[in-house]
């Protein structure tokens, strides 16, 4: 079976290793355009394409496929290249274009898309994030047949996974990245023997997992340390859940909540202890959060101890406070 594979970031490149590892033809590779990234801000290959280049696949970096849109020649190159290479079906995964018609129809079998939640939850962007941020207590790869809508597609294959109080995005993606990987390769061999059976999505249900904004990453004190708890864990790696003592910047990237009860008179924000376990800070509706791991700008995650030697907190200090 001939596959097109269209992604972008570290999830899809496993998807990509691991279709080339069962045997899969795959002439064409689409990724984004290469970024500036690092200290240097140089441009840098996608981790897709730095894949596709060692296994000495063919790229296409498509500033959009709009044949109509604002770089038609851009999407009239993807086209020319798209139909050379007489694929049998498309894989799609976290590639960051939106695909118009034509596309979807090019495939002999359309386009199947691997999607890092359990459809119809947590369409759109940002998946793993929302459901941490949620407090889900589970999620899933769901592999899907592409329409035009916003992953609205059929599904055809759903796995589910926990998600544990100790994960945060990094760690469910990297768990959902393999666990996509291994269900594109079913996808695929089901469907070069007509096994695939699509499924309609319910209508109930239906979630939009929103793209993070970096200022999302600003802790709210006043919200219940459960709700913050998630927070952190659902932006790591990125944004990261950011607080302020005066002009300072700090990071918070490991916490815990408290189960004892704090004075209600103190305010949101306010360091109540400091101790070895951690920093106590007062939150919303009485609730109690140590943290564990911080960081302040420019400098690396340290335990609580090591960064407090650093960067010495008091109890009575009130993070977030204005400057």
């Amino acid at each position: 079976m001939r596959v097109i594979f269209a992604g972008t970031p570290e999830f899809a490149r496993v998807a990509l290793e691991r279709l080339l590892t069962a045997g899969f033809t795959v002439p064409l590779v689409l990724t984004q355009p290469d970024r500036p990234a690092g200290r240097g801000m140089k441009l840098q290959a996608s981790p897709v394409k730095q894949c596709a280049l060692q296994h000495g696949i063919a790229v296409a970096q498509p500033l959009s496929l709009r044949l109509d849109g604002k770089y038609p020649e851009d999407a009239a190159a993807a086209k020319a290249a798209i139909e050379a290479a007489q694929a049998d079906v498309m894989v799609v995964a976290a590639y960051g274009l939106i695909l118009p018609q034509w596309v979807l129809n090019t495939p002999r079998l359309g386009c199947l898309n691997i999607h890092a939640s359990l459809l119809p939850r947590w369409r759109g962007a940002a998946p793993i994030h929302r459901a941490i941020e949620a407090g889900d207590a589970e999620t899933g790869v769901t592999i899907m047949q592409m329409d035009a809508g916003l992953d609205t597609g059929d599904m055809l294959l759903l796995e589910k996974t926990a998600i544990s109080p100790a994960d945060t995005t990094a760690t469910l993606h990297d768990r959902l990245a393999q666990l996509g990987g291994r269900l594109i390769v079913e996808a695929l061999e089901l469907a070069a023997c007509g096994g695939l059976k699509p499924t309609p999505q319910p209508a109930e249900g239906v979630t939009y997992a929103h793209k993070i904004d970096k200022a999302e990453s600003t802790i709210d004190w006043n919200q219940p340390a459960e709700v913050i708890a998630r927070r952190v864990r659902a932006f790591d790696p990125f944004p990261g859940a950011a607080t302020t003592l005066g002009a300072d910047a700090i990071k918070v990237w490991s916490c815990e909540i408290d189960s004892c009860s704090r004075t209600l008179d103190a305010a949101c924000g306010q360091i109540l202890s400091i101790d070895a376990d951690g920093i106590g800070v007062a939150c919303g509706a009485g609730s109690l959060l140590r943290l564990t791991v911080l960081q302040r700008a420019g400098g690396k995650r340290l335990p609580a101890a090591d960064f407090l030697r650093g960067f010495p907190l008091a109890p009575g200090m009130v993070l977030g406070a204005a400057p």
